[in-house]
């Protein structure tokens, strides 16, 4: 084998080389960046170590008709939904069927209107905290605002009727008059808002109190849903969108920043890995020119290698050695290259969001060692199959 080696290194471009392990090296190391980032960043943007936590869809059937009801979600309809991979969680709105009158005495002024209630299971809103209950006797009412709503009265109504603005913790502290009306039945009610939500643009109640009031003040037998709330990963998905296409439902509101983010984030991984692919495939061309290149330079010494007996294998040995030692320098460097770059992500992700996060360079160990064996078999290949050329052609 040294021999041989001596007989043939002496055509061996360094330049070459040196052009194929740098082009190589950075290709290799692009894809294994990308891959890691995807996979550190993935679960960081959807499942159950979600940093933002999954995105929230609210559907309805479209109104068609003036006049009509609402159209309802059949009980298949919503077993349907469940049994969709996507869908994480699923949540139908209750809605009051009974007569709500709200009133507010505010800077000496009374505020009076018709209102509705509705609820959702506990689970869906996104307002912690501990008066989030309701029980039979109860005169008071938890409610939970859409921030938007206190949006619209601070820049909008109280403008136009000279009315002070108003913080949530003030709106908490007002007491609100409310009589409800149904089935023979009017009482009064205390109602204070617990909280604001930015998940769901309605008025909410505990589900408790939804159940037992329509159960009360109403005779109406039919509880239809009209509206779901659907807890799903990314509502961008492919999947989710041919869903709601085929089966005509309208989603209220555009998809969350998380799922943007990791739309994003697929598209910025998908053309690192791209550029990086093109980078590796620029140098496997490298090399396999400067092979044959090298291999036509000594085309007289291999022919006269396999006239005295060496076997094709044993002179292509050589050169196999070469590319191997090549791709696993290269592959080794780019793991750490890789490496260095998730530690500064990762810390740097720490201190954003105040949290000690964890990942394993793995996903790039595994890509590496992956993307090698490939490139390395390739380069086998043409080489053996180049010194085989050479003795057929010889005998």
């Amino acid at each position: 084998m040294r021999l041989i080696w001596k007989l043939l290194r002496k055509h061996i471009s360094i330049f070459e080389l040196a052009v194929f392990f740098v082009a190589n090296l950075i290709g290799m190391a692009v894809i294994l960046a990308g891959v890691q980032i995807y996979n550190d960043f993935s679960p960081m943007l959807s499942g159950e170590k979600s940093l933002i936590g999954n995105d929230y869809m609210i559907i309805s059937r479209p109104v068609e008709r003036v006049g009509v009801n609402a159209p309802k979600f059949t009980a298949e309809d919503i077993e349907e939904l469940s049994e969709e991979a996507w869908v994480e969680d699923l949540g139908v709105f209750s809605a009051s069927q009974f007569r709500v009158d709200g009133s507010i005495v505010f800077n000496g002024r009374r505020l009076s209107t018709m209102m509705f209630f509705e609820a959702v299971p506990d689970n869906f809103v996104d307002v912690d905290t501990e008066d989030w209950h309701f029980s039979p006797g109860d005169d008071i009412i938890p409610i939970v605002l859409p921030r938007n709503y206190l949006n619209l009265y601070n820049f909008g109504f109280s403008q136009t009727q000279d009315l002070p603005k108003i913080t949530e913790d003030m709106i908490k502290r007002v007491e609100l008059g409310l009589r409800i009306k149904g089935n023979g039945y009017s009482d009064d009610y205390k109602g204070y808002v617990v909280g604001f939500s930015d998940r769901l643009n309605t008025i909410l109640v505990p589900m408790s109190f939804m159940e037992w009031a329509n159960g009360y003040y109403s005779n109406e037998t039919n509880n239809e849903a009209t509206r779901l709330i659907l807890e799903v990963q990314n509502p961008s998905a492919p999947e989710v969108v041919s869903f709601m296409e085929e089966h005509g439902y309208v989603a209220e509101d555009k998809p969350s920043e998380s799922s943007k983010a990791l739309f994003m984030l697929q598209v910025c991984v998908a053309v690192i890995v791209g550029i990086g692919a093109i980078f590796s495939l620029l140098s496997i061309i490298i090399l396999t020119l400067s092979i044959y290149l090298l291999l036509q330079k000594n085309i007289n010494k291999l022919e006269n290698l396999v006239l005295v007996g060496y076997k094709p294998m044993y002179v292509a040995m050589p050169y196999i050695l070469m590319t191997v030692i090549l791709n696993v320098s290269i592959m080794v460097i780019s793991i750490v290259a890789a490496a260095l770059v998730q530690n500064v992500y990762m810390d740097y992700l720490g201190k954003l969001f105040g949290v000690t996060l964890e990942s394993s360079p793995m996903a790039s160990i595994v890509a590496g060692v992956i993307l090698t064996v490939v490139v390395t078999l390739f380069n086998f290949y043409i080489i053996y199959r180049k010194i085989a050329q050479i003795s057929r052609k010889r005998c």
